[in-house]
Order: structure tokens, then sequence, then C-alpha cells
């Protein structure tokens, strides 16, 4: 996709994000139509999650304006990401998005535990309607001396016309390192690692109560995996695959074997 597109840009760190910000400016700036959709507060950990705040039947959806992105249109929504992107395919916000990019998200995205990020349910949302998304993070660490929106966002827009030549329902992820300097990282193609860069464990069990505690992952990852390659110094680029289904051909089979041990 050479072609301008038409891009909504959406996170789930809220629409105050500079990450956000970065990436709709990067977006701007190369031609494409862009509209910015985003929660009105966090949504970090929703997941795909469709759930909106509603008052009377209505959801709140309030215009903003971002600063240098005059001619943008800018919505705060009273709901998750992945909502946003949902009704972006059905008209919420003009005409549906041809790719939505979520992020910049603070923080990176790798592993199975991408699962639950607000940033990669709304690009999976994408997918499932039919569209393109792609999840962009920025490995930012815990306690980071700067952060490099702008890097993410030219290396996220860099991707969209390999993204537009996909086929309709495809998803990225990408991950950048957080890092200075005038050379962008390279991209690398990358597998998803078994976990993700932190763990969630169960700390304390009570009669009423758990309690969880967050720590850094032992297990060493495969080297083509995205948590080896991002801590490499590489933009990894996964592939994702939306909500499918595979068939069961020898289910009539179990079923009848099973059936026949019941009592008649």
């Amino acid at each position: 996709m050479n072609q301008p597109a038409r891009v909504l840009i959406t996170n789930d760190d809220g629409i105050g994000s500079p990450g956000l910000h970065a990436l709709a400016v990067a977006a701007a700036r190369a031609g494409h139509s862009v509209v910015v959709a985003a929660p009105a507060s966090e949504a970090s950990g929703s997941s795909s999650s469709i759930t909106a705040v509603e008052q009377d039947g209505r959801i709140s959806i309030e215009r903003r304006h971002l600063e240098g992105l005059d001619g943008v249109e800018a919505y705060a929504v009273h709901g998750a990401p992945a909502f946003i992107t949902m009704i972006a395919t059905h008209g919420a916000f003009g005409p549906p998005p041809d790719i939505v990019l979520s992020g910049v998200n603070r923080g990176a995205n790798v592993g199975r535990a991408v699962l639950h990020s607000g940033t990669v349910g709304a690009a999976l949302t994408a997918g499932v309607n039919d569209g393109r998304g792609m999840a962009v993070s920025l490995d930012t660490g815990l306690h980071p001396e700067g952060l490099h929106w702008d890097n993410a966002a030219q290396l996220a827009i860099g991707l969209l016309p390999f993204l537009g030549g996909l086929e309709a329902g495809s998803v990225l992820n990408l991950n950048v390192p957080n890092r200075a300097g005038p050379d962008l990282p390279e991209y690398r193609a990358a597998t998803l690692t078994r976990f993700g860069i932190v763990q969630t464990t169960l700390a304390e069990r009570g009669q009423q109560h758990v309690r969880l505690a967050i720590a850094d992952t032992t297990e060493e990852p495969d080297p083509d995996s995205d948590a080896a390659l991002l801590a490499a110094g590489f933009a990894t680029v996964t592939a994702l695959q939306p909500v499918t289904g595979w068939a069961l051909p020898d289910l009539p089979a179990a079923l009848a074997d099973t059936s026949e041990g019941r009592p008649s």
C-alpha cells in the first residue's frame, strides 16, 4: 500500500499519551488520512474487551484538539481500545479505516502475554473485522532515562506499505528498542516467546483474598523470538492471527466411542 490510507490511531494508554501523539503526527506527515480515537482514560490490560461506559444507552465521545495536529479529528471515548476499533469499522468516526495503528504503547508487548494487552487487542479487532492492524510498543523498561517515541512511530509508518500489501485480516506486532541516535533499529521478523518480559505470580492466597507479584521472567527465550531479538537491539515484527477455528476431523468418531459406553 504505497497510496495514502485512512488510518485510525488508538491506544490503551489514553488520549493524552505522548506515544499516541507521536504516532498520529508521523502518520499525518506521511500523507495518510488520520483520525484519532482513544480511551478517555488508561485502559491497559483490557485485551480485546468491548466494554464501554453507557449512560441512557449511549457511549460518551468527546471531541479533542491535539497540539500539532490541526485538521486531524480526535476523539476521547469512554470505552476500551478494542471497542473503539470495533465502532470505527462501523463508521463511528467517518469512513471505516484501512489500517488501525495502536500505540505507541509505553512498554514492550512480547510473547504470548500479548493476549492481555489492550494495545494488541485493538489491532486484533481490526483483523477480525477484515481490516489490517498493527500494535506498536516502545521497550521503555521500568526507569527509562528518556522516551524515544518518534523512533517507534517512524518504524511503524515504515511498515505500512508492507502491511497494506498483506491480505485483509492481517495483524502485526511491532516492538522497538528505546534508544537514541540518528540510526533507527533494523527490523527483524520474530516469533512469540512463551512468556512476556515479566510474569505475574501468586504471592499469597487467603480465605477471602489473593495477592499477586510481578517478577522478571527467568526462562531463556528462543533466539528467534521477539523477546530475544528486542533485547539484542532489533525492532521486532511478529505476525499475529485473530481468532480462528480449526477442524476436528475425529470428533464424530470420538463421540461415537463415548456413546457406546453409556447405559441404555
